[in-house]
């Protein structure tokens, strides 16, 4: 069966630890002479992460193994999320009702959407996730400020990383189990085996910027 891409995150014996970075492209230059400081903020924005896998047998560990190899490198992607954060903080986890783009061409920090519960305090709190698209075009993108809904539904969400490419009117908002799509941050996989016959594993990942 030919691999297809992206490969969904194995899920068995879970992660030890992630190490989730926010990265910015922020230039400074600074005077030598006044340290007088000029600040360029470039487009780019994405997740890094650093994963360690607990310690495991042969059995487990060849999922995860055969996940990496199958990569390629930094060729293959796979979809990822944060693993404490699967259910939102807000009320969004309980009754998210149909949350939706209202209105196209919407791109930077800010998206309005509609098809919430109405007028809703906290339906997302700060730190929570949203997902736009899905598959190969997923996009995982963090709340930070309340999202509070008014009597018609509709909320305006501040997020980052900023949306890139404006997803259609109607387009699905995922406010639960959400996902991005990474790539491996090297070519090379490694793994290492004690004698105890115990497998370690550890790998970094960026997210796949389209």
């Amino acid at each position: 069966m030919t691999i297809s891409y992206p490969l969904a995150f194995p899920t068995t014996k879970g992660v030890a630890s992630i190490n989730l970075r926010a990265v910015n492209a922020v230039a400074i230059s600074q005077s030598p002479f006044t340290f007088k400081q000029q600040v360029i903020a470039h487009q780019g924005q994405r997740w890094e992460a650093d994963i360690t896998l607990p310690p495991m047998q042969r059995a487990d560990a060849e999922v995860w193994v055969s996940f990496l190899v199958s990569l390629a490198g930094r060729r293959g992607t796979f979809t990822m999320g944060d693993p404490n954060a699967a259910a939102a903080r807000g009320s969004a986890s309980v009754t998210p009702g149909t949350p939706l783009v209202n209105g196209a061409d919407q791109t930077g920090a800010s998206l309005t959407v509609d098809g919430l519960p109405t007028s809703v305090t906290g339906y997302l709190k700060v730190g929570d996730y949203i997902q736009l698209g899905g598959g190969s075009s997923a996009t995982l993108h963090k709340v930070m400020t309340q999202v509070d809904s008014n009597a018609l539904g509709q909320a305006s969400l501040d997020l980052w990383p900023y949306v890139r490419i404006a997803p259609s009117d109607d387009a699905t908002v995922t406010v639960g189990n959400t996902v991005g799509v990474f790539r491996l941050a090297s070519n090379e996989t490694n793994w290492s085996i004690d004698t105890a016959a115990f497998y370690g594993i550890s790998f970094t990942a960026t997210e796949a910027v389209s």
